[in-house]
């Protein structure tokens, strides 16, 4: 019998789609050590749909069809971007510099963050949000209530 989520997947599979798909491949073994279990190509060279692998987690992407009418725009068509891809790493410093190396865009430095991850976003080159975080620290729900509540005060305070 057919197992109804595939062998080595997740309940839940991040489907993005990107202007220049093929790019992004490259982009994502460069920066993130993505390995591209699967590429299927239409006739004119636009990536259909791509399986990659990284950790142990998959991402599908894809190239816009906006002539098949099955919706979907790239964050580069948008202008922005209405998700952001959580990477967990055992460097999340390492990770960022790897990112920024191979061509993303600095959004957040590393930082210790109040919820107990060393964290940092980067922006890659087709305009997808990415945040990079390494778990340092367990809290309790109490503690990271508290930690939050201190940071918007404290950026609160910064924005007068």
């Amino acid at each position: 019998m057919t197992d109804a989520i595939p062998q080595g997947f997740g309940t839940i599979t991040p489907h993005i789609i990107l202007k220049n798909a093929t790019a992004a491949i490259e982009f994502y073994k460069k920066a993130f050590d993505a390995e591209a279990l699967s590429v299927l190509k239409t006739p004119d060279g636009r990536v259909m749909h791509a399986d990659l692998k990284i950790g142990d987690s998959h991402l599908f992407i894809c190239d816009e069809f906006p002539e098949a009418g099955c919706g979907g725009a790239s964050p580069q068509t948008l202008g922005d971007s209405n998700a952001v891809i959580h990477l967990y790493v055992k460097d999340c410093d390492q990770a960022f510099e790897k990112a920024i190396a191979a061509g993303a865009k600095e959004t957040m430095k590393p930082w210790d963050s109040f919820w107990g991850d060393r964290y940092a976003k980067v922006e890659d080159p087709f305009g997808q949000p990415w945040s990079i975080a390494t778990h340092i620290k367990d809290l309790s729900e109490k503690e990271i209530q508290e930690g939050a509540k201190a940071c918007m005060e404290q950026a609160a305070a910064c924005a007068k």
